[in-house]
């Protein structure tokens, strides 16, 4: 059962996650402690928040790959996911404020990405659980 759509949708989830620790969310210019301009790049490892949830993404979509004997529970999971991603994203911008001048980079488009594959990989799960209970009902 690993062949199922949901499996692609997810396993894009986690390489797009994976890619947000090289590509950056937000680039420009920022102050440091000696008050002097220097040109960041915020990416997934800028702040330990942003670590955590990107690497609890990573590795939580493809645990939930390999949950497909239990689709309820595969499905909270990609849906718990999916909240996760929007606070991270919430964080990214938070991070923003930081930055004096800077720039939305090409990168972010990965950070949105990732609820979008989620919210397909439960719309995939959500099917294959409908389509089971009525071939249950038929037996």
């Amino acid at each position: 059962m690993i062949q199922r759509i949901q499996t692609v949708w997810l396993f894009l989830v986690a390489l797009c996650a994976a890619f947000t620790f090289k590509f950056p969310f937000y680039s420009g210019n920022m102050i440091g402690k000696d008050t002097i301009q220097r040109y960041e790049k915020l990416v997934a490892s800028s702040n330990f928040l942003l670590l955590i949830f990107t690497v609890v993404l990573v590795g939580g979509s493809i645990a939930i790959i390999f949950l497909y004997k239990n689709r309820k529970q595969q499905l909270w999971l990609t849906i718990g996911a999916a909240v996760l991603s929007v606070i991270n994203i919430i964080i990214y911008f938070s991070q923003t404020k930081k930055f004096i001048d800077g720039q939305i980079s090409l990168g972010a488009i990965l950070a949105f990405a990732i609820p979008m594959f989620l919210l397909l990989a439960a719309n995939g799960i959500w099917k294959d659980e409908k389509l089971v209970k009525s071939l249950d009902r038929l037996r």
